[in-house]
C-alpha cells in the first residue's frame, strides 16, 4: 500500500462523488478516535476514523478490497479498495501480546473481500478480561489523500451500518 496504490488510483477515474462509504468492521458503539487508550490511535499517529466498543463476534471487511496484511496474531489487519483508500482495522488494545488468543482468521492475505465479508472471529469474554481494552479502532492509513470525512455516531451493526464517509 502507499506510492503504487496511489499511482494506479491517479491513473483511474476520481473518487465518487458520494465519497467512499466504510461500513463499521464490528458491532458496537461508536466511540470517538481520541478515547481510546493508546496514544498511536488517540493522537491520530496512524491516521484519523472511530473506534468501536464491540459486543459481537465478528471483524467483518469495511469496504471491498483486497486484505493487505493481517498481523499473525489475528488482532488486526490493513485493506485497500480498488480507489486507493487504505484503512487498518486493529481489534482492542496490546492485543498483540495474546499471541492469537481468542482470535481465530477467517479471511487470507491477499484475499479480495466485498465490505460486509467476515474477517476475523473473536471471543470477547475472553479479550474482555485479558486485554488492556477491547475498543476497536478503524483507522484512515492514508489520511494524505483524503479531503474531507464524515464520521458516524451511535449504535453500529457490524458488516452493515455506515461508519465513515471518505472523499479522496
Amino acid at each position: 500500500m502507499g506510492f503504487f496504490s496511489r499511482m494506479q488510483r491517479m491513473m483511474k477515474s476520481a473518487s465518487p462523488t458520494g465519497g467512499i462509504e466504510v461500513i463499521a468492521p464490528v458491532s458496537g458503539e461508536v466511540v470517538d478516535i481520541e478515547k481510546v487508550p493508546d496514544v498511536v490511535f488517540s493522537r491520530k499517529i496512524i491516521g484519523d476514523g472511530i473506534a468501536i466498543d464491540p459486543d459481537g463476534d465478528t471483524i467483518y471487511a469495511p469496504i471491498d478490497g483486497t486484505i493487505g496484511k493481517i498481523f499473525e496474531s489475528n488482532h488486526a489487519f490493513s485493506i485497500e479498495s480498488p480507489l486507493g483508500l487504505e484503512l487498518f482495522v486493529h481489534f482492542g488494545i496490546d492485543t498483540v501480546e495474546l499471541r492469537g488468543n481468542g482470535f481465530e482468521r477467517i479471511a487470507q492475505e491477499g484475499q479480495r473481500v466485498k465490505a460486509g465479508d467476515p474477517v476475523l472471529k473473536f471471543d470477547l469474554d475472553y479479550l474482555r478480561q485479558h486485554a488492556k481494552s477491547v475498543l476497536t479502532p478503524l483507522v484512515i492509513a492514508n489520511m494524505e489523500d483524503v479531503k474531507d470525512l464524515h464520521k458516524a455516531e451511535g449504535k453500529a451493526v457490524g458488516g452493515e451500518t455506515p461508519a465513515l464517509q471518505v472523499f479522496l
